[in-house]
């Protein structure tokens, strides 16, 4: 059910990527673009990257080229609930942070890196609607690195959730939590590390001690602080146009992509390019 490529079941030092961001974060087209930029991050960090996914009723770990071409928007979006299906109906599925941080815990793999972790909706509890991501992660032997929480979430409330769960919240080279688009304004991080090496030497005392998953925030290199009417302006039209659940968080990027005039778009892509890195950096520290 799951197959590993060759070069991700030799490597000292691997990186889980995700598909949910190629498929439906960014224009047609352009996701591929993306995820083989993160790919070369990665290397270009000292590391292997695995980009996962479900094609032809396998988890693939390690998709080729080819392989990822096959994702696009009509790729089911796949968080941890939804792998077993996709795989006995050969769906192509595209995996969420929690969908590939599941099936990180099945392959082994301790590393991952992507734009924003999922986490607790506006307005909760109505709806009353907390991403899987924060389970995924607080249950799984792994470290993520993002630019914090999707900007569309309650980053507060997140951020409360992730204490809850015994989830160390690592700032890299910042006090607070990175917004996403933003790189200050969150919440306080649980301890600041300067470096690689020191996110590393965390993680493995982290998980010496039995502790599961653990976050690294890393601020965008550009910071964008006029972003945040935007959201509000999207989230609003999801809600008029009654848009839920998975489907609100392309929808809102797509708002933002346009309305910013490409400025989100640019900065989504580099921010998870450098991420990737980070990710690949701390990998091959451990």
């Amino acid at each position: 059910m799951i197959r590993i490529a060759d070069e991700v079941r030799e490597a000292g030092a691997v990186v889980a990527l995700e598909t949910t961001l190629v498929a439906h974060g960014f224009p047609p087209g352009e996701g591929v673009e993306v995820g083989l930029g993160s790919e070369a991050a990665v290397r270009a960090g000292g590391a292997v990257p695995a980009t996962i996914g479900v094609l032809d009723g396998e988890i693939v770990v390690g998709l080729s080229e080819s392989e990822l071409q096959r994702f696009d928007a009509s790729a089911r979006k796949l968080g941890p609930r939804d792998l077993a299906a996709a795989v006995a109906q050969r769906a192509v599925g595209a995996t969420t942070v929690g969908g590939t941080l599941a099936v990180c815990r099945a392959a082994g793999i301790r590393f991952m890196a992507t734009g924003g972790l999922g986490g607790v909706h506006r307005g909760w509890p109505t709806p009353p609607d907390v991403s899987a991501d924060l389970q995924a992660l607080a249950s799984t032997q792994a470290l993520v690195v993002s630019s914090g929480v999707k900007s569309l979430l309650d980053v507060p409330a997140t951020s409360e959730l992730l204490e809850t769960h015994g989830v160390p919240v690592l700032g890299f080279r910042t006090d607070d939590l990175p917004l996403f688009y933003a790189a200050h304004g969150g919440p306080p991080v649980s301890a600041r590390v300067e470096s690689a090496a020191e996110a590393a030497a965390i993680a493995r005392a982290h998980w010496q001690l039995g502790g599961g998953g653990l976050l690294v925030g890393r601020p965008p290199d550009d910071s964008l602080d006029d972003v945040e009417p935007l959201i509000e302006r999207a989230l609003g039209e999801a809600a008029a146009q009654g848009v839920q659940g998975q489907a609100v968080t392309p929808f809102v990027l797509s708002f933002l992509h346009r309305a910013s005039g490409g400025r989100t778009l640019a900065a989504n892509r580099e921010l998870i390019v450098g991420n990737a890195r980070l990710a690949g950096e701390i990998a091959s520290a451990t």
